[in-house]
This record gives structure tokens, sequence and C-alpha cells, in this order.
């Protein structure tokens, strides 16, 4: 049986206030390792990655994940999480933050799924007590990243991660997303402009320009 795209697209455009930001007559995303999308401000990448993750509809065209469409699969939202470019944490604990959306999804083993997040972030176990106002800003980057891998979903999407992040803290969160696609086969799907740390995750890019693929490296 031939295995699915990750993601298939046909004749999509998606527009803010009526304004066409992203077009794609076709695009096809294979479900074999980390992908990156590469250009310039302006140029779609963060509204892609929401479209992929199923937080942005488009206007028209058509996207498939795994080989169907979205509203005929139950889990297909449940399949994507998306980290944004300024990581939101909830005014609790470090715990409570990546134990959020495990408790969301009625999810159990919470202590040992948060202590694994942690551990493949490169933070101790006891850092789950550490309140969120206590955080550096690579702390925080982090603990938002492993509040997304507690969640072991299909496609992991990361808009511009390591953004006014130290190079300690971009290295341990490009393990951290190298190990989820070797755990648990959990794909990424990153936007961003820090190609000298790309280098360390993928050489799959799609270039893209003006809302438009402009080049696949696949």
């Amino acid at each position: 049986m031939i295995k699915p795209p990750l993601y298939e697209l046909k004749n999509i455009v998606c527009a803010y206030e009526d304004e066409p930001v992203l077009q794609v007559d076709s695009l096809s995303i294979p479900d074999e390792g980390p992908v990156a999308f590469v250009g310039h401000n302006g140029s779609g990448k963060s509204t892609l990655l929401k479209l992929l993750s199923f937080l942005l509809p488009q206007v028209s065209g058509e996207l498939r994940f795994l080989g169907e469409l979205p509203d005929k699969r139950d889990d297909a939202r449940l399949q994507a999480t998306l980290l944004l470019q300024e990581p939101y944490l909830l005014r609790r604990s470090v715990f409570e933050n990546i134990a959020y959306g495990l408790r969301a999804r009625g999810e159990t083993s919470l202590r040992e799924r948060v202590a694994e997040a942690l551990e493949m972030t490169g933070l101790p176990v006891d850092f789950a007590r550490r309140e969120w106002y206590r955080l550096s800003g690579g702390e925080a980057r982090r603990v938002a990243l492993a509040s997304r891998l507690v969640l072991r979903t299909k496609v992991l999407l990361l808009d511009e991660p390591t953004a006014n992040v130290d190079e300690e803290n971009a290295q341990l969160m490009a393990e951290a997303v190298l190990d989820a696609w070797k755990r648990w086969n959990t794909t990424p799907l990153i936007a961003t402009h820090d190609l000298q740390w790309l280098d360390a995750v993928t050489q799959r890019r799609i270039f893209m320009r003006r809302g438009k693929v402009e080049r696949i490296v696949y």
C-alpha cells in the first residue's frame, strides 16, 4: 500500500480581510522527516503553518491530511500542534503549563509525561515546580516547546522557534525536535530565518516568496 503524503495542497488561497496572503497551486509534503519553510518576512510562512495546523481555514482549494480531508478525520485537529513565534504561557507553574493540553484531552499519567517532556528539552524534572514568571526567555521558549511535545502529535509546527534565544537554548531545542521525530514519528515543520540552526535539523526545504511556493528541495 502506498503511503499517503503528510499534506497535499491544491489551488489553496488564504486571505486576511479579503486580501490574499497565500496562494499555493500544488504542494505535497511527504511523511519522511523534518521540513523547513524558508523565506523573507511576508513570504507566507506563518500563514501556511496556521493553515497546516488547522487554525486558519482556506478561502478556496483543497487541503488533505494523510490522504483525507480534515473534516473527514475526527482526530485531524488533535494531530497537529503549533508553537507560535511568541510563546504564550499560562500564569501557572511549569508543570501546569506543560500538562494543560494533556488535561484538556483527558490524558492520564501526567507526571510521567511532563517529566519526559522536560527531559527532552534539557530541563530538570524539579523545574516543574517553578512559576511562569521565574523563567528566562530561553527557558520560557523551552517550556512552551515541552507543552507541545508532551502531546505526541503527528505534526509539530514551529514558527521562528529560536527567535531571541541564545545558542545553548537553540541547540537544546533542535535536539528536542529531532528526538520527537525519532521517538514518536512526530514530523517537525519549521518556519525560520535561522539557517545555521536549521542545518542541524533538516536540509529539506520549501522556499517561499510573496505568498507562493518558489522552490522545493527534498
